[in-house]
């Protein structure tokens, strides 16, 4: 007795089903569970907030001064490299986390939830094969 995988194949349709199948299944295993993880590490980050903040100096060097959320006035040395446009009395823009005003820089916040993305895409090469599957069943 022959399986259906043991005949010959005859054209790309014949072919093309095992591949739609396979690529299903790599992309369903590991994209649900990491688009699952991504959505609860997105559900738990901080947010960064933006707020203006005024260019003193301390002792010598040149340092930010903003006010977090709790009324709490924050101070940060500036590295002279970085930001050798600000001067002293000047007013600029500062990001800090809300939950960690500590954590601040003077450009927004970029950072991407990767494991989110990489979820997502896996997750919807999953959904395209499983549709290009069943529409090459009906062919």
């Amino acid at each position: 007795m022959r399986c259906r995988y043991d005949q010959r194949v005859d054209g790309p349709l014949d072919f093309l089903g095992p591949i739609l199948e396979l690529m299903t299944w790599v992309g369903f295993i590991p994209g649900v569970p990491l688009l699952i993880w991504g959505l609860i590490l997105d559900r738990r980050k901080c947010l960064w907030i933006r707020t203006t903040s005024e260019v003193s100096t301390v002792g010598g060097f040149r340092a930010v001064e903003w006010t977090d959320t709790q009324g709490t006035v924050r101070q940060a040395l500036l590295d002279h490299d970085d930001t050798p446009a600000l001067k002293v009395g000047q007013s600029t823009a500062v990001h800090f986390d809300e939950c960690h005003p500590g954590r601040w820089r003077l450009t927004q916040n970029r950072e991407k939830n990767t494991v989110l993305i990489l979820g997502s895409i896996l997750t919807g090469l999953g959904v395209a094969c499983t549709v290009f599957g069943f529409v090459l069943m009906i062919f």
